[in-house]
């Protein structure tokens, strides 16, 4: 079968109308503020539609109907193309010095990584803060998720797209159709947003402040409006168990959310991914706030700042904190983990390959691939002893086929592999090894923060040009969890049959 490029287009340039229309919002938000910048961003905005408009109007009369191969296209260049039309503003309004330097910042944005390559944060313009916000918030529950909620619109299904978009193993839907489920899932998204804005704001930060650090809370960004991120507001508490909440919920499946709101709690408490991804963020903060309290020099990091409610209250929140961010790989900073002690250095690490829930904003391995891998080789002793013994792994009480199993098992080869060849390609730009396998561990998980020379008080300022687009693409892979893109790489994708 041929593919249909004409609606693979048509589709671009919808997605297209969308970052254009959002554009022309961070113009608004320049213009309030009166920064300077807000003609260059409505500039941006236009070009970016017009775009977007020929790009449909040529393809207006194409198939209805899309397959899965043209689904993957449209997932894999649907981000790419956003990233580049998302450079736009950067560059026309100078706050980023190069093109390299803008797609990186665009890339890590929308891919929610939360890398920055900005070495003065504060000095940017409002506008072009929200931009880059914004930029997070489209990609966290994701632009083809945005789009196929409107996808009747245009006559066109819009499941082939929800597969190759949604993170993790399962297929959990709120409604059977598909989208439904999209409207379902942003109104939550954008309530949690509100919710938390609305929060911050009470707590002490500026209503700017607060609207920026809701989008990159529930997308699992981590792009902050200060240069000491989240630290900043260290000797504010409150702001800061605000963020853990919302990166708790960020890290969780969406799905449980539209439960909870719908009263059936037993569905939350049953489901196995939740419990164990629960366990996992008070069994972590336990035995860091541990080593933290009696081993690691706190007068090296800014915990000694942050002393309001007693010792223990600072480490515990601490230690909750930056559990949290690494393992929803949100990739806020309240603290240098890198400077408590050297166990934690390789704990946070270890953490890197964690992830948040399938159905979540984060990205990662996902709870459920490990709980999945665990059960899995708990099986495997028992089918040693009994070969013969039918033993499937079972999820939620349901036996899992054998092959979402195996997708599993590939999945988790694939993505170490990706870590490896990543760490490689990093060390060939004379970076030294705690830099590179901290480098490819955080574009590939989306987490932001690295090790060495790209540690959590750093930025990626410093990664030569090509590198930035190594980790560009290592970002791109991870976000679209390696089978979206890397299927396009495949010689028998493009034969047509």
């Amino acid at each position: 079968m041929k593919l249909n490029y004409k609606i693979i287009f048509h589709f671009l340039g919808l997605l297209l109308l969308f970052n254009g229309g959002f554009m022309l919002l961070s113009a608004l938000v320049s213009y309030f503020y009166n920064d300077g910048v807000a003609l260059q961003i409505f500039f941006a905005g236009i070009f970016t539609i017009i775009i977007g408009i020929v790009a449909m109007l040529l393809t207006t009369n194409h198939k209805k109907e899309m397959n899965k191969r043209e689904g993957y296209i449209v997932v894999t260049f649907g981000w790419i193309i956003m990233s580049l039309s998302g450079t736009l503003p950067y560059v026309l309004t100078g706050s980023v010095p190069n093109f390299t330097n803008a797609f990186f910042e665009t890339m890590s944005g929308y891919t929610t990584t939360g890398a920055s390559i900005l070495n003065d944060i504060e000095i940017i313009p409002k506008g072009v803060l929200f931009w880059r916000s914004t930029t997070h918030w489209i990609g966290g529950m994701g632009i083809i998720v945005l789009a196929i909620a409107i996808l009747p619109l245009l006559g066109i299904g819009g499941m082939q797209l929800f597969a190759a978009e949604a993170p993790g193993p399962s297929g959990d839907k709120l409604h059977p159709r598909i989208t439904d489920t999209a409207k379902r899932l942003w109104l939550i998204y954008f309530g949690y947003t509100a919710a938390e804005t609305l929060l911050l704001k009470l707590a002490g930060m500026s209503f700017f402040d607060a609207i920026n650090h809701s989008m990159a809370t529930l997308s699992t960004g981590g792009f902050s409006t200060k240069n000491a991120s989240v630290a900043y507001w260290n000797d504010q508490p409150i702001i800061q168990y605000i963020i853990i909440l919302f990166m708790f919920l960020a890290g969780s499946n969406f799905v449980l959310s539209y439960f909870a709101f719908k009263g059936k709690v037993q569905k939350i408490i049953k489901d196995e991914e939740f419990k164990l991804y629960f366990k996992f963020v008070v069994v972590f903060t336990i035995i860091a706030a541990l080593v933290i309290y009696f081993q690691a020099d706190v007068s090296k990091s800014s915990i000694n700042h942050s002393m309001v409610w007693g010792k223990s209250e600072s480490v515990f929140r601490h230690a909750l904190f930056q559990v949290l961010t690494v393992i929803t790989t949100t990739g806020f900073i309240s603290a240098d983990y890198t400077l408590w002690t050297p166990f934690l250095v390789v704990f946070f690490f270890g953490l890197m390959f964690l992830g948040g829930s399938a159905g979540s904003t984060s990205g990662g391995v996902k709870v459920v691939r490990h709980l999945i891998l665990i059960k899995n080789g708990f099986l495997e002793f028992k089918r040693t002893l009994h070969p013969n013994a039918i033993v499937p792994v079972r999820y939620n009480n349901k036996a899992i086929n054998r092959f979402i199993v195996f997708n599993v098992l590939a999945f988790f080869i694939l993505y170490m592999l990706s870590f490896i060849i990543g760490a490689l390609v990093f060390s060939m730009f004379h970076i030294d090894f705690e830099s590179a396998i901290g480098l490819s561990a955080s574009s590939l998980g989306n987490i932001g923060p690295a090790l060495g020379s790209f540690g959590p008080v750093n930025n990626y300022a410093a990664l030569p040009p090509l590198a930035q687009w190594w980790s560009s693409f290592l970002m791109l892979i991870g976000r679209l969890e390696l089978f979206t893109v890397l299927i396009l790489f495949t010689p028998f994708f493009w034969r047509n049959r």
